[in-house]
């Protein structure tokens, strides 16, 4: 394989180790699951994320809904 041959990405759930601003992959594939809602998320939509549980959120209301703040709706 030379540099300007890409390698097929896995179709399937990955596996991440979420850092600080960033994320790594461990094992490829093309979407994680929300911690809260379980919807699939493609990595390149990915922002929200907690390193300290490494856990994965669709939107900043599955991360305040998994905080226990009351009242906020999440899209499921």
């Amino acid at each position: 394989m030379n540099r300007y041959e890409r390698r097929p990405i896995t179709a399937g759930e990955a596996e991440l180790e979420y850092l600080d601003g960033e994320f790594r992959v461990l094992r490829p594939g093309n979407f994680v699951r929300c911690a809260v809602t379980g919807v699939a998320i493609r990595l390149e939509d990915l922002r929200y994320w907690n390193v300290d549980q490494q856990e994965p959120y669709a939107g900043p209301e599955a991360k305040l809904r998994k905080l226990g703040v009351k009242g906020v709706k999440t899209q499921d």
